[in-house]
């Protein structure tokens, strides 16, 4: 009985087949495009770094493409389902079908069984090349396309506070106790918080407690004047789990990982809603790709003749993008702390599922 949804086999391929080239076909012209776009004003950048050239170019490219190609795959499914429904409308084809005995959803089961296979790869694709691939552009951009730095974890430009001084450090790299600091600046600050003293080193390790300063040298603010330090520890305050905490980013983690900080932040009494919310939107996100033909199907419905096609792919390219903008809206609110994480990512889905289903119906009444 549940196959009664979908219509004939060979329509089913027929219309799976259609939607399917369609999707990639749209999604190909959307990254080459803005890819292309996106590489012309970051060329220029990464070839005045003394050393690079076309590799390193392609590089940006093959690190760039994932993101965009996650981002936009949505979108893709939104055109692809006004193109095909709209292209079957002008032909009489949806017409037939409905004339067949097929209903409106019946027609649609085919696209939102692509929806949801397209769904499923957008998933393991986010998962498992997108989080890569946006980690290593994160460090190569925070070196200014210089060498990657062999760990990509590496953070840049990183500080942290104990009490009132600050431990400041150029990168970031290593895990636990092989945690090291390069380009090193400790300021000693008083009640005020004016600096008494500058310490210096080239690099700093995690000395349990505290962070040691190798070949440190100090400068004495009230004397102005330098002192040659050798080994120091620092920063008493600054444990391992503040270092682990910095590294987040939702973007760059798959759903394990991001559970494991969540848990990891949530236990150092850290707030956590903008996490959940993101970790949550990892499974809502891709299932973006299944709304999209029930929110583009006013295009598919209606008399072609009438003269209104065109006005109803604009009404199903508006529903689409406003699922977007709603979307993006929530999340930033959950962020916020206004939503909770799980409405912030599940409540743009649900209710445009809701407005997608009752435009249906009423186009089909």
């Amino acid at each position: 009985m549940l196959l009664d949804f979908f219509p004939s086999r060979t329509l089913t391929i027929y219309l799976a087949k259609m939607f399917a080239v369609r999707i990639v076909a749209v999604l190909a012209m959307l990254v080459l495009v803005l890819l292309a776009l996106d590489m012309l004003g970051k060329t220029g950048d990464i070839l005045a770094v003394p050393g690079n050239g076309d590799a390193e170019v392609w590089l940006y490219a093959s690190l760039r493409a994932p993101q965009l190609v996650a981002r936009f795959l949505p979108y893709s499914v939104l055109l692809a389902t006004i193109i095909t429904l709209a292209g079957l409308n002008q032909n009489s084809e949806v017409i037939s079908m409905k004339a067949a005995g097929l209903s409106a959803h019946q027609i649609l089961a085919p696209l939102l069984l692509i929806g949801l296979v397209v769904a499923a790869i957008s998933f393991a694709f986010n998962e498992r090349i997108v989080t890569r691939a946006t980690a290593t552009l994160k460090v190569w951009e925070d070196v200014e396309y210089a060498a990657i730095p062999q760990d990509r974890e590496a953070r840049s430009n990183v500080y942290f506070n104990d009490g009132n001084d600050v431990l400041m450090g150029a990168t970031l790299s290593g895990r636990g106790a092989e945690t090291t600091l390069t380009d090193v600046m400790f300021y000693e600050r008083d009640d005020g918080g004016m600096i008494t003293r500058q310490i210096s080193a080239e690099r700093a390790t995690f000395a349990s407690p505290g962070w040691r300063m190798e070949d440190a040298s100090a400068f004495n603010v009230a004397s102005a004047q330098t002192q040659q330090l050798g080994s120091v520890v620092v920063a008493p305050g600054v444990e391992i789990a503040q270092i682990e905490l910095r590294r987040v980013d939702p973007d760059a983690q798959g759903l394990a990982e991001l559970s494991e900080s969540i848990e990891a932040l949530q236990g150092a009494g850290r707030r956590t809603g903008e996490l959940e919310a993101k970790w949550w939107h990892k499974i809502s996100g891709p299932l973006s790709a299944v709304l999209m033909p029930l929110l583009g199907a006013v295009a598919g419905f209606g008399l072609a003749r009438s003269g209104q096609l065109f006005a109803r792919a604009v009404i199903g390219m508006a529903l689409g993008f406003a699922y977007f903008v709603v979307d993006n809206a929530a999340l930033a609110m959950g962020s916020f702390g206004g939503y909770p994480p799980l409405l912030a990512a599940w409540a743009p889905f649900f209710l445009f599922m809701l407005v997608g289903e009752t435009v249906l119906v009423r186009t089909e009444e």
